[in-house]
């Protein structure tokens, strides 16, 4: 039995959760049919007309690219340019189109991490944490079925603090309730009044996992009615956010680090402000466009920041706090194609993976 393309998005949507995503993105399935068999993915960072025709000749009916070929909608599909022709391509021979991108850039293990591990950065983490993704949860469960609740939510992904997992908070308390003639208790008897010692826990959930963790505290929790509550948090979750910070093996000056990005980055130029008198050993990076994150690398002591379509008057804005580096979005993102593939065969090892052999970049240097 082979798998479905809803099989490789439900996995993907596991790494990378839609809701991490930008309000302006399109990261979804663009185009082709959930319950059709894969016969074949091929891994890009950006899906044009080129990468549909490779799919082709592969046999594969799956891309997964970085970036949506779809970001706005389409009011015709006449093929007036590469947009509408990629996807009248990709429609007319049945291949899917899977966008996976800034809800990738923004998990710790995304496109930010790989171009850390590219530079061997250590102790990373996210330079610009998001906020309003996560609630906590309440509920109350007499103390018998305290821990069968409690291993339920976190096996559902409830409790988990940046490196730490099974994290709750508890607190003993008295229970009382008063079963109507319908009702069915576990516990007490109908129209009688009942005290019953219970304890209250509290436990943190990112959004996208609440209704499967709700879902699964009832199911496992010994009440017929259970008692709980969610509350919205304003806290910045540490693991998903923009950009990324971290620290070199090895203090450089200045040039010698230029060098050492161009080799680890397969550069041919790299546009950059002046040099910094002090040697370079914090690194910020942002792959494609991250300019906005510039003030976040400065506050976190960066002594470089790499991004790309960086305009001419944001350089000025570096301001000789550090040097900051346009290395070109495809430059910079290129590498993604290898995490997807790991990502994928990691789980999907009997499906034909492909790394693209189209050079999508619309740049060119000399």
């Amino acid at each position: 039995m082979g798998y479905k393309i809803s099989d490789v998005i439900s996995y993907l949507e596991q790494i990378a959760p839609p809701s991490y995503q930008e309000s302006y993105d399109n990261a979804t399935l663009i185009t082709g049919d959930r319950s059709a068999e894969v016969t074949g993915i091929v891994c890009s960072l950006d899906c044009i007309e080129a990468t549909v025709e490779e799919a082709l000749e592969l046999g594969a009916n799956l891309i997964v690219a970085h970036h949506p070929i779809v970001f706005k909608g389409l009011k015709s599909l006449t093929g007036k340019n590469y947009v509408e022709r990629t996807i009248i391509k990709a429609i007319k021979n049945d291949i899917a189109i899977y966008a996976i991108h800034t809800n990738l850039d923004h998990v710790s293990y995304g496109v930010n991490k790989r171009i850390s591990d590219r530079l061997g950065l250590f102790e990373t983490k996210i330079l610009q944490p998001k906020k309003q993704l996560l609630s906590k949860l309440v509920f109350f469960v007499p103390e018998p079925g305290k821990e069968k609740v409690l291993q339920t939510v976190y096996a559902a992904g409830a409790g988990k603090i940046g490196e730490y997992s099974d994290c709750s908070f508890q607190v003993k308390g008295t229970g009382t309730f008063t079963p109507s003639a319908k009702a069915n208790p576990t516990l007490g008897e109908r129209e009688k009044a009942q005290e019953e010692a219970e304890i209250r826990v509290e436990v943190l959930v990112s959004n996208h996992l609440l209704p499967k963790v709700l879902g699964k505290m009832r199911q496992a929790h010994p009440y017929e009615e259970v008692a709980y509550y969610v509350q919205s948090l304003e806290n910045e979750n540490q693991e998903v956010g923009a950009g990324m910070i971290g620290i070199l093996p090895n203090e450089m000056n200045g040039e010698e680090f230029l060098d050492y990005l161009k080799a680890k980055m397969n550069l041919t130029v790299i546009k950059h402000t002046s040099l910094i008198p002090r040697k370079i050993k914090k690194v910020a990076v942002c792959g494609g466009a991250g300019i906005f994150l510039l003030n976040d690398a400065k506050r976190a002591g960066a002594d470089v920041f790499i991004t790309a379509d960086v305009k001419y008057h944001e350089f000025f804005d570096a301001d000789g706090a550090l040097i900051l580096c346009d290395i070109g979005h495809y430059e910079s993102e290129i590498f993604t194609k290898e995490l997807l593939r790991e990502f994928l065969s990691q789980n999907f090892p009997n499906i034909a993976l492909y790394l693209t052999k189209v050079v999508t970049n619309p740049t060119s240097y000399r």
